[in-house]
């Protein structure tokens, strides 16, 4: 799959090709439809298949101070869109001079002058534009008029409730990740390059992976059981505490997996971790003792939980 950033003319292959419009943060079942009518689509008139993103996100224009929400990195997106059968990403770099384009300029500006399409597909809320003046009304106009399809997909529901990011995103918060990988089809997978930290726990014989949270969603800070991916695609159970560390000071956020029965240098690697169960809140222990057993109890339940279930070979 190709990874365009608008900087460079669209390569001649891609002209005409029906292009997926959203941010897709997740790609979960509502996104994945929108995406799979854009390949569809895009399949049955012999032409490409595109997605167009936005990177950062709006809400990062907007609301420069709010917490960090994302669910997906645009490199995971990228492997995601590819997984979908996806020909080319285009990332549109959403700034000032975006945001002020009017619904009708993004349209002949981007999408035709840009991105040349033969087609467009978003979802039924889709709106764009300055002051979100454009919708899927709107692009339906100016198609027809244009000379471009344009086809709205409805939500898509399950357990009867609207699939969402906002719905993944409050599952997530309240330490139910199962639910939030419902929706996604895959658990939520945090990425990142492994940092040297302060090696408190290779003391206590729990070496950990220490992985920064970045613009990532903070979920319900506690010990998980996890699987881990290795850049040489090794896949790892283990158990991880997430949140700030309350046993030691100073406080400090971090994602710190430990995997079971591995002995290697992680430094530097890039390491993708899923969480798969909530197991507990953080706690604060009497002594370093009674920590240790605790952790050992946390990774008999772990490896518990994983051994019965079977790797989900997540793109993301």
């Amino acid at each position: 799959m190709q990874r365009l950033d608008g900087a460079t003319p669209l390569p001649p292959g891609l002209a005409g090709g029906i292009v997926a419009l959203g941010n897709f943060d997740g790609l979960h079942l509502g996104h994945q439809a929108v995406v799979g009518a854009a390949v569809a689509r895009a399949r049955a008139e012999g032409r490409p298949a595109l997605v167009a993103t936005f990177d950062p996100h709006p809400v990062r224009l907007f609301k420069p101070d709010a917490a960090p929400f994302r669910l997906t990195s645009l490199d995971q997106r990228a492997r995601l869109f590819a997984a979908a059968g996806v020909d080319a990403m285009m990332v549109f770099r959403f700034d000032a001079a975006l945001a002020a384009l009017s619904a009708r300029a993004f349209v002949e500006e981007r999408l035709l002058g840009d991105l040349k399409i033969g087609g467009v597909v978003t979802g039924e809320d889709f709106t764009f534009g300055r002051a979100r003046s454009g919708t899927v009304a709107t692009l339906r106009e100016w198609g027809r008029e244009l000379g471009f399809s344009s086809d709205a997909v409805a939500p898509v529901a399950l357990d009867g409730e609207t699939v969402s990011s906002t719905r993944i995103r409050q599952y997530l918060a309240a330490g139910e990740p199962r639910e939030a990988a419902r929706l996604l089809t895959r658990p939520f997978t945090i990425e990142g390059v492994v940092q040297h930290g302060d090696k408190l726990g290779r003391t206590i014989g729990y070496p950990t992976a220490n992985l920064d949270m970045g613009e990532y969603l903070r979920p319900a800070y506690g010990i998980y059981a996890v699987r881990g991916t290795l850049e040489d695609g090794r896949v790892l159970d283990g158990a991880a505490n997430l949140g700030i560390r309350p046993q030691f000071d100073p406080p400090k956020e971090l994602l710190e997996p430990y995997f079971f029965d591995f002995a290697g240098d992680l430094y530097g690697q890039r390491l993708s971790v899923e969480l798969i169960e909530y197991l507990r809140p953080e706690a604060k222990f009497e002594t370093l003792d009674a920590l240790v057993a605790q952790m050992d109890a946390d990774c008999a339940r772990a490896r518990a939980i994983l051994a019965h279930m079977p790797a989900s070979h997540n793109p993301a």
